[in-house]
């Protein structure tokens, strides 16, 4: 490498642990995790407290940006919750 070559770039979404993750698997980790009762309190969206599905829960967070952001928020605070979890039972 010359002077005059720029360095390359590191991947755009190295750190995103959103990348690669489609919205079905993420609401379909999020009900796993916590349940349809308590994702709907946690989010009081209709999708998630009236007969919820992944199905009808798509199609409206697909339409819903401010709702597919806070089900995205969830889920990263679902991920750090698992990590320091798992990083007290490693302590053990």
């Amino acid at each position: 490498m010359t002077a005059m070559e720029p360095l390359p770039s590191p991947p755009a979404q190295a750190r995103n642990p959103l990348h690669g993750l489609t919205l079905e698997a993420i609401v379909t980790q999020l009900a796993d995790h916590y349940g349809w009762a308590d994702l709907g309190s946690r989010i009081p969206i209709r999708c998630f407290t009236h007969e919820p599905s992944v199905g009808s829960s798509l199609k409206f967070l697909r339409k819903t940006p401010w709702a597919r952001d806070k089900v995205e928020s969830l889920y990263l605070f679902m991920l750090r919750e698992q990590k320091r979890y798992n990083a007290q039972l490693d302590n053990r």
